[in-house]
């Protein structure tokens, strides 16, 4: 069984070694990576997490940068990574929707460098609004050309607070979706429970391109949350991340397997199938 992690994050050394730097220079940055308790990982610092879990491949997503130089500094370390464990990792772009077409262009470079998507795109880090066509139609009609998905930050309308949450409800990725139609998306954080509204008709209708990942389930919701989606919206629109250094990849792994009544074919499609499938990763395991 192939095993990839579909959400990870990692960091040029610069960044984890000077984070002070970077906290005066983005305010999102700051929210989450002020307390040194928060951790910072590098690609090495996840190939040797990837080895204690066992698993195949992790998939690196961008930070969302404001300030689209920053963008393009994370992505050039993200291809780094990606050439130094082509086995073992690939990468998302990061692109600032505020920048317009340049944000376009970086992106179009990085999917030439081998980027397999778009993503973190985070409207609360970024400040860019997802009801907004306009602001976000350049990088997302690139992604509809290239055929390539991308990974959007969701979070819940309800329930704790906690640092990085934001305001990207249910309702505003469902309209993105409404005005991209085709797109296909990756809702992060199993979409902000957007899956609990797609036994409305319209919601299934619409979220039809759309997959969900797990990132940072222990955080979020009882971990009955991976059955109650793959009975929901079924084992092909189900990816397992962890949202590493966030999270321990091993413990939400074996969180995931443990659960009751998953068939080998669920599990096998889940961890892994979905994620080569959705992000074009084939080449990386022949």
């Amino acid at each position: 069984m192939r095993i990839v992690d579909a959400h990870v994050h990692i960091f040029p050394d610069e960044i984890v070694q000077h984070r002070e730097r970077f906290i005066a220079r983005d305010r999102w940055f700051a929210q989450l990576y002020a307390p040194e308790r928060a951790q910072l990982a590098t690609m090495h610092d996840l190939v040797a997490s990837m080895e204690g879990a066992g698993i195949d491949l992790s998939i690196a997503c961008g930070f969302p940068w404001t300030d689209q130089g920053l963008c393009r500094y994370h992505n050039d370390y993200l291809c780094e990574a990606s050439r130094i464990y082509p086995d073992r990792i690939a990468w998302l772009a990061i692109a600032s929707p505020m920048a317009g077409e340049g944000a376009a262009r970086s992106l179009s470079e990085a999917f030439d460098d081998g980027a397999s998507g778009l993503g973190e795109l985070n409207a609360d880090a970024q400040g860019f609004d997802l009801d907004d066509p306009e602001q976000l139609a350049p990088i997302l009609e690139i992604c509809q050309v290239r055929d390539k998905p991308a990974m959007f930050h969701v979070s819940e309308p309800i329930g704790h607070d906690y640092p990085g949450k934001g305001a990207s409800t249910p309702a505003r990725m469902l309209n993105v979706l409404q005005l991209f139609p085709g797109l296909r998306v990756v809702a992060a954080h199993w979409g902000g429970g957007l899956p609990f509204y797609e036994l409305m008709p319209e919601v299934r209708a619409a979220t039809a391109h759309l997959a969900y990942d797990s990132a940072a389930s222990t955080y979020l919701y009882d971990h009955k949350v991976f059955e109650t989606v793959v009975e929901l919206v079924g084992e092909h629109r189900v990816l397992f991340g962890s949202d590493y250094p966030v999270l321990k990849q091993l413990p939400l792994l074996n969180k995931c397997k443990s659960r009751p009544g998953f068939s080998d074919s669920t599990l096998a499609a889940m961890l892994g199938e979905n994620a080569v499938r959705i992000y074009g990763l084939e080449e990386k395991f022949t």
